[in-house]
């Protein structure tokens, strides 16, 4: 048997190598199809996303403001008034743009630091409700949901974490150049969750999802609860920061245009509530908002029709 010759069943290097090749290949060709796939997913959802615009950010907002409120009062019969279901239907829904904004920008490191947050939310939530602090002493007033250990709502985090990424989302977005220097944009985007929580808790407050014992000077909401708000809220910011490449971010947020349209549902629903409820500082606060949404040149009348209903914007535009 000659040098050149192997031994029958044993692989030559070069065979070896185009094996190895191939299979390169072969898994370049995978990791593209996959790609392909997740890019054709999220140009479906992006088109659901824009075509139910109006009625994402502003028919399920007022709709809501309308039932929680007519649950509060006893207009609803009982299995509707604060039905849980409902209640996180709505919410799944308003937080859709939102969610399917920031899919391009979601990675492991991102997965990593937003799954600390949940786990750091249902924390703090719990030494809350069990100890008084750091938001001083509180109850809930109705089941938001399945209730984790029997205290605090399951879904918890659904209902948090969205309000720091759009806090953050709309800092980095009025910021712009100057949100480069964490000095700046940390503090900012941490008062902005202050901020939300101004507009939240009065209005939560006065529907009955939850209560202060004693009840406190802002509209039933004590200052120890914008203590707590202050750490839990700088966590979850570091968090958040920490969590994607900031440049990325802000190009996703300047380009996709329904981004910020969960921070619109969140303040038509609370500040209609709280305008209903006569929390004036407090629908104040969530007009605020609304300049800030204004700044980024987003929503403006253009943009209103192009989000409408296609007849309406039609009929709007003849």
């Amino acid at each position: 048997m000659g040098d050149s010759d192997a031994p029958s069943g044993t692989e030559t290097e070069a065979e070896a190598d185009a094996d190895a090749a191939a299979a390169e290949t072969g898994t370049d060709a995978t990791a593209v199809e996959t790609a392909d796939r997740r890019a054709a997913i999220q140009r479906r959802l992006e088109s659901l996303i824009r075509e139910n615009r109006f009625t994402i950010a502003v028919v399920f907002p007022v709709v809501g403001a309308v039932t929680l409120v007519a649950s509060a009062e006893g207009l609803f019969p009982d299995p509707l008034a604060f039905n849980p279901l409902l209640i996180l239907f709505g919410t799944l829904v308003m937080r859709s743009p939102l969610v399917v904004g920031l899919l391009p920008r979601v990675d492991r490191r991102a997965l990593g630091c937003l799954g600390l947050l949940t786990v750091y939310t249902y924390a703090i939530e719990l030494v809350g409700v069990r100890t008084d602090w750091p938001y001083g002493a509180f109850e809930y007033g109705i089941r938001l949901g399945p209730m984790l250990f029997d205290e605090i709502p399951l879904a918890l985090p659904v209902f948090f974490v969205p309000l720091v990424l759009n806090a953050y989302l709309l800092t980095l977005l009025v910021l712009d150049g100057r949100g480069a220097n964490p000095l700046v944009r940390l503090p900012t985007a941490v008062a902005a969750v202050i901020a939300v929580d101004l507009v939240l808790d009065p209005a939560a407050v006065a529907i009955g999802f939850w209560a202060y014992v004693p009840p406190g000077g802002y509209y039933g909401v004590p200052a120890s609860n914008y203590v707590g708000w202050l750490l839990s809220g700088t966590v979850a910011v570091v968090l958040v920061d920490l969590a994607f490449d900031r440049a990325a971010l802000l190009e996703r947020v300047r380009t996709c245009e329904f981004l910020l349209d969960d921070l619109v549902s969140f303040v038509l629903l609370w500040g209609a509530i709280n305008v209903l409820y006569g929390n004036w500082l407090a629908a104040g606060v969530a007009g605020l908002f609304c300049l800030g949404l204004f700044r980024t040149d987003r929503y403006d009348r253009e943009l209103l029709l192009t989000a409408l209903p296609a007849g309406v914007g039609e009929d709007r535009n003849s």
